[in-house]
């Protein structure tokens, strides 16, 4: 089973190195060999045909999600700040296990980094059927626990044809 090196994993493989070169600050050879290396080695392991997801992404829906929840990490991050710096340092932390819908591994994972990117929560664990979320108050976890969050991953998501 030998893998097949297309023009789309060669460009691929160009991305995650021209990525690797921008984000690196030494031009040393063994630095840029490595980085060459582990671009290839990446696109190698990564079998999945493109397309093969149930789900396919709706760009437009992604394009507003993702600002949304930049605004959302903002203003926990302010929250998360006030909390640190009250005298009383008012944290109630807790564990909670929050049963999820999305029923497909790509809204899981969106869902479940989405939850850790956010100041307050992180992720703990993760299931077909639901995630396990730490989270420092209440007010921290309550677009998790009222669904806002996973209703706007749902819409970001579309079934593909004939597939559910």
């Amino acid at each position: 089973m030998g893998i097949r090196f297309t023009s789309r994993r060669a460009l691929y493989a160009l991305v995650l190195f021209a990525l690797w070169m921008l984000l690196s600050e030494s031009v040393n050879p063994l630095h840029v060999v490595t980085g060459l290396v582990a671009a290839l080695v990446i696109v190698a392991l990564n079998t999945r045909a493109p397309g093969s997801s149930p789900y396919r992404v709706r760009g437009w829906q992604a394009a507003i999600y993702l600002p949304w929840l930049l605004i959302r990490i903002l203003l926990s991050g302010l929250h998360l700040s006030y909390l640190i710096l009250h005298p009383r340092m008012p944290i109630k932390p807790k564990l909670f296990r929050h049963p999820t819908a999305l029923g497909h591994e790509s809204g899981i994972v969106l869902l479940s980094n989405s939850i850790t990117l956010t100041p307050g929560t992180i992720t703990v664990e993760a299931g077909d059927d639901s995630v396990v979320v730490h989270a420092m108050d209440g007010a921290s976890a309550e677009d998790v626990v009222s669904d806002r969050l996973e209703r706007r991953i749902a819409a970001v998501f579309e079934p593909r044809e004939g597939r559910r």
